[in-house]
């Protein structure tokens, strides 16, 4: 069987709508940051959460020094946050002020969160975690990561507001505008 090329690779699962998240940190005394779509739930009890980051990405040095990352999810106004912890060019936000440098966490308003680490004001939901595992999973290390804190509706957000999540999809973002909403039928796994 022929190898699978990167380009298919990518086409496909372009095709999957995922969230997009920053995943901050402390890299020594600074807070450090970066943009992931690769977040995944991984377990109840305990509570596990996955994120998976290429081995030459700027985070993993930190991420391996401190143990600990926080997750980030980004509200559907968010864009412009996700462009530039990602390392896009600087664009500015809704006041029209240019966004900082990535590692003054681009600009965005932030607080240390119960556990200490950093997070981002106006993300509309946070968890702090601590790094329980590493796997090595061929370019990429997989973070599985134990959830110390968990908060919903973080910063100017009301938890009772529903806020909508910034979504990415086929190498663009993706609103919700236009969805709707169903109850779930059947009955859930176990």
């Amino acid at each position: 069987m022929p190898d699978l090329d990167s380009e298919t690779f990518r086409l496909v699962l372009r095709r999957f709508a995922t969230g997009v998240a920053v995943v901050t940190t402390w890299d020594g005394e600074r807070p450090w940051g970066t943009t992931v779509n690769s977040l995944a739930s991984v377990s109840l009890r305990p509570p596990l959460v996955l994120v998976a980051f290429d081995r030459e990405r700027r985070i993993v040095p930190a991420l391996r020094a401190t143990g600990r990352y926080a997750v980030n999810i980004l509200g559907e106004d968010q864009q412009g946050l996700s462009d530039c912890f990602a390392g896009g060019p600087v664009s500015a936000d809704s006041a029209g002020s240019a966004r900082q440098d990535r590692a003054e966490l681009c600009g965005a308003p932030w607080r240390r969160g119960s556990t200490g680490l950093p997070i981002l004001d106006e993300a509309i939901a946070s968890l702090e975690c601590t790094v329980v595992d590493t796997h090595p999973a061929g370019d990429h290390d997989l973070y599985i990561a134990r959830v110390d804190s968990a908060e919903a509706g973080v910063g100017a957000i009301a938890p009772a507001a529903e806020p909508l999540p910034l979504l990415y999809y086929s190498g663009r973002y993706l609103r919700i505008e236009r969805a709707t909403t169903h109850e779930l039928e059947g009955k859930p796994e176990r």
